[in-house]
């Protein structure tokens, strides 16, 4: 996907979530969410729409001091579903008026506005399945999009240490976790090293991995996000159990 396509899936994401929560009662816990409401994901979602939106504003070229951003929050909950559509349409301005080839500071890998785009996106897609899954409803992943959020989830995760402390006792002495579609193509190989982990992209590294998870791609990106178990029917698990347990239990995002 290329960021075009990311603007345009955090519109219908957008949209989909306010769509799903406009009628809810905003007070029902939402489960994949410990101690959240509705109200308290809807709010979630559009003050990270509208922090990242700033970001990409100012075009930021240093890690920020502060998150302080006018939320313009509505005076009761019933009116944060247009309050999240409302975030939606800004930061789509401002997407139209930025080259997503920037140069900016990101937490990630990738440096440029772009990160931003890319990572708005699956922040509202895994929340909004978090809204359907607390009204009792089945979520639908596109696959095109599943398979991008794994790679955006795998590629960034080495690099979210800061806030996800756990991530950085992802070590090993030289080995690797496969994560492979059964639904199509989509293949990712994480190698564990002593001093950390990463995605393997060299063609020329890849090999035979010591555990693997296989899964559509719908998901293996919701059990990357801790909303399923990786010992569900829904995944083939091959290879090293306890190297699979340490991933899991250090990954969460």
């Amino acid at each position: 996907m290329n960021p075009a396509q990311h603007g345009a899936a955090v519109a219908a994401e957008t949209a989909g979530f306010v769509a799903t929560v406009r009628a809810a009662d905003l007070s029902a816990p939402v489960p994949t969410c410990p101690g959240w409401t509705l109200a308290d994901l809807t709010q979630h979602v559009g003050s990270v729409h509208r922090w990242f939106t700033e970001l990409l504003r100012r075009r930021i070229q240093q890690p920020p001091t502060s998150r302080e951003v006018d939320l313009r929050l509505p005076e009761h909950p019933d009116g944060f579903p247009d309050w999240l559509a409302a975030s939606a349409s800004e930061a789509a301005e401002v997407f139209a008026a930025t080259d997503p080839d920037a140069p900016m500071w990101a937490w990630g890998g990738d440096q440029h506005a772009r990160f931003w785009v890319r990572r708005m996106l699956f922040e509202t897609l895994v929340h909004r399945v978090d809204a359907q899954l607390a009204l009792g409803l089945s979520p639908h992943i596109d696959r095109v999009l599943a398979v991008d959020g794994i790679d955006e989830f795998l590629t960034n995760l080495p690099f979210a240490s800061p806030f996800a402390p756990l991530t950085a006792q992802l070590r090993a002495p030289d080995r690797s976790i496969r994560f492979s579609c059964t639904d199509g193509d989509g293949d990712w190989l994480v190698g564990l090293r002593p001093d950390g982990f990463a995605l393997v992209t060299d063609r020329a590294e890849l090999r035979a991995a010591d555990a693997t998870v296989q899964g559509t791609a719908a998901d293996l990106l919701l059990l990357l996000y801790g909303r399923l178990d990786h010992r569900s029917d829904a995944f083939q698990l091959l290879g090293d159990p306890d190297l699979l347990a340490h991933w899991f239990t250090h990954s969460t995002f």
